[in-house]
């Protein structure tokens, strides 16, 4: 073959070839970039991308239907209008794409049959005129609810003895336990008279023990306009105050839970306290009482002589001259109850996670409201139920959580916390082993600004999401700049008292809990859970932890100053505790910054090791024997005050011990102080070797 034609060929082929490897080319990037197009279109958005998405969800238009629809009718617990409150929330739930159920428990709950209340100038047999009191909260001009007033249950304190009586009526401020020795230093002497006390200090129950232990017949708890009066904006439905006839309501129980099942769930079939048990454990008020509005108690007032009360004991602009007594008014009181069991429900929705499915991030709020509970509790309910719709519209972009959210919405709160109690009792060891995190809230909306209350390993958390959302008052700035500018003495404040549904995930299994309340709820509640159900690692924070335990120590050690107790275990163990986060923090650094290392991606396991650490430490402040004299309650670090309930204190086991030995004065007392001191220590200690992941 001539050269010339050889060298032809050669070319043609050579073109050829080069031809069919371009076609070729063109077919693989075809390919390829359908494939890309593919995988951008059906794979699921970045966690960070949700997370966006969540925000852009918000929809108060939403969240005001629901307040609607579960305000039409008082709700109380155990009746048919929270039962079919329930079925809403299961409804809505369910329409969100989310696997959503109820769960029952008979519990016991009781209602008013007979309340009277009625006053005398000067005790029997004197004349003079007699004041019945109508015990009714009026109706305003042009309330929208008008027509189904008549279902709200009249005023009572839940769980009050049932009984007639009568007395003297005495003033006791507060009723706090110092309110009482005050009077007993002034010569007067409350036994068998029918005390007066002004609600706002301390738990109501508390202020009927300690009037019970005073030797009182009955209490009469009242709303000071001084303190609920509105502070000069007028009442309600003008302002904020609360209305002359206005009356709070609310449980006398000083424990959570069903009073016939301490400690276990209130199950079909189970174990109950008799009455005569009931009685015996002293948790109960132990005399008949009522409350009245702040007009009845300054009616009441205005026939009590005797020594003129302090000044910090008068009332507000306005009212009549607080006078001690006993006497000479005299009152009549008359509280007859129905006790019963009932039925409640508390509704659920799962959300599995895909990576994590047996690690739980729980989310709650309460459904049970003593009325319409606009704002306790259903605004947290309707802001509950807007973030499982936008939850549901995330799953539907293909989101998947890490870890699995439950939402858990309570029944019987107001009774003393008894739905959310009763399901964790019943499920303890789950919850011990397996929750990172409860978050709750209980009014989600009561006027501006925004308050949290946490664990300290959730401080930085909630801070960083705040950055996130925008003030819903002040579109200008995040919710972070608003809170940060506001009066609060501290930003975020701690989780002791019994308040609300927290108190059993926290005080009795140990895990770490949220309560936050007002302005852009919705928003900052479902971006805290979502980033503790998506992160690779738990974002808790024991550095800080450790931080605020010292300055608890700190306040606790001036208290018994010049004692004769040391605190250097608790500084101790505190100061290993820091070392052993310091510790955990790096670990987790270091693994971080080799992201993208392929050793530690097939690594799973020690992911899951350092979250577990992270998420068991908690539990480490927990102590099975609980309490002295309150062994419910098993964490030593934060726990309700035993003299309010509400009152939240730290290091409670060492503040019991502490105010007791002051009383007591003996080398015993102090000594117990001491043993206090020691069992906190021990299990600080034992939270560092948590975090530590090895054995001594």
């Amino acid at each position: 073959m001539p050269r010339l034609v050889e060298k032809t060929l050669l070319t043609h082929s050579a073109t050829a070839a080069a031809i069919t490897r371009s076609a070729t080319a063109r077919v693989l990037l075809t390919a390829i970039t359908t494939l890309l197009i593919l995988y951008l279109t059906i794979s699921p958005p970045s966690k960070s991308t949700c997370h966006s998405l969540f925000l852009s969800f918000s929809d108060n238009a939403t969240a005001a239907r629901h307040l609607l629809a579960l305000t039409r009718r008082p709700h109380v617990a155990g009746t048919a209008a929270n039962a079919a409150a329930a079925a809403y929330v299961l409804a809505v739930l369910s329409s969100s794409s989310l696997p959503a159920y109820s769960v029952s428990y008979d519990v016991f709950l009781n209602y008013p049959i007979r309340r009277s209340l009625i006053l005398s100038p000067f005790p029997p047999p004197l004349p003079g005129p007699i004041l019945a009191f109508d015990l009714v909260q009026e109706i305003y001009p042009g309330d929208p609810y008008a027509d189904v007033a008549a279902e709200v249950l009249p005023t009572f304190h839940a769980y009050a003895s049932s009984g007639a009586t009568a007395g003297p009526a005495a003033y006791a401020n507060y009723g706090r336990l110092e309110d009482f020795a005050a009077l007993r230093v002034a010569g007067v002497n409350v036994t068998g008279a029918v005390v007066l006390a002004r609600y706002g200090e301390i738990f109501r129950g508390d202020i009927l023990k300690n009037a019970k232990d005073a030797g009182a017949a009955a209490a009469v708890v009242f709303t000071d306009a001084k303190d609920y009066g509105g502070g000069g904006r007028g009442r309600f439905p003008e302002g904020p105050g609360m209305p002359a006839s206005g009356v709070q309501v609310g449980t006398t129980y000083r424990a959570v839970g069903d009073p016939t099942t301490p400690g276990w769930a209130s199950t079909s079939g189970c174990e109950r306290w008799s009455a005569a048990e009931m009685a015996a454990s002293g948790l109960g008020p132990g005399i008949p009482s009522l409350p009245v509005s702040a007009r009845d108690g300054e009616a009441i007032l205005r026939t009590i002589g005797g020594q003129v009360a302090a000044d910090d004991w008068q009332g507000g602009e306005g009212a009549p001259l607080y006078r001690l007594g006993p006497g000479p008014g005299f009152l009549n009181l008359t509280f007859i109850g129905n006790e019963t069991l009932a039925t409640i429900q508390n509704v659920f929705a799962v959300i599995e996670g895909e990576e994590e499915p047996d690690r739980y991030v729980l989310l709650g709020n309460h459904r049970d409201a003593w009325t319409f509970g606009a704002v306790d509790p259903s605004s947290g309910t309707a802001a509950l139920l807007e973030v499982a719709q936008r939850f549901g519209k995330l799953q539907k972009k293909g989101w998947r959580p890490r870890r699995t959210i439950i939402i858990c919405n309570w029944d019987a709160e107001e009774y003393g916390l008894i739905g959310s109690t009763e399901w964790v009792e019943e499920n303890r060891e789950m919850l011990a082993s397996r929750a990172v995190a409860y978050l709750n809230v209980d009014c989600a909306v009561s006027g501006p600004g925004f308050q949290a209350f946490a664990t300290p390993q959730l401080d930085e958390l909630l801070k960083q999401a705040s950055k996130k959302v925008q003030d819903p008052d002040n579109s200008s700035q995040t919710l972070y700049e608003s809170w940060i500018a506001s009066n609060y003495s501290s930003l975020i404040g701690r989780l002791g008292g019994r308040g609300s549904d927290y108190a059993a995930f926290l005080q009795h299994v140990g895990v770490p809990s949220v309560d936050m309340i007002f302005g852009g709820v919705a928003s900052i509640w479902g971006l805290v859970a979502l980033r503790l159900a998506d992160e690779e690692f738990l974002p808790f924070d024991y550095i800080s932890y450790a931080s605020e335990l010292q300055r608890s120590t700190k306040i606790v050690e001036d208290d018994a100053l010049g004692m004769p107790v040391t605190f250097a275990p608790l500084y101790k163990s505190i100061e290993e505790l820091k070392k052993a986060a310091t510790k955990i923090d790096n670990q987790i650094k270091a693994l971080e910054r080799n992201f993208l290392s392929l050793n530690w991606r097939k690594d799973p396991l020690k992911v899951r090791e350092l979250n577990d650490r992270l998420m068991m430490a908690e539990r480490a402040f927990t102590d099975r024997d609980g309490l002295f004299g309150r062994e419910w309650y098993k964490h030593l670090i934060y726990g309700p005050s035993m003299h309010d309930g509400y009152g939240s204190k730290s290091f409670p086991g060492i503040d019991d011990a502490t105010e007791k030995a002051k009383s007591l004065n003996t080398s015993d007392s102090w000594s117990f102080v001491q043993h206090e001191v020691w069992r906190v220590a021990r299990a600080v200690t034992q939270a560092a070797l948590v975090l530590n992941g090895k054995f001594t």
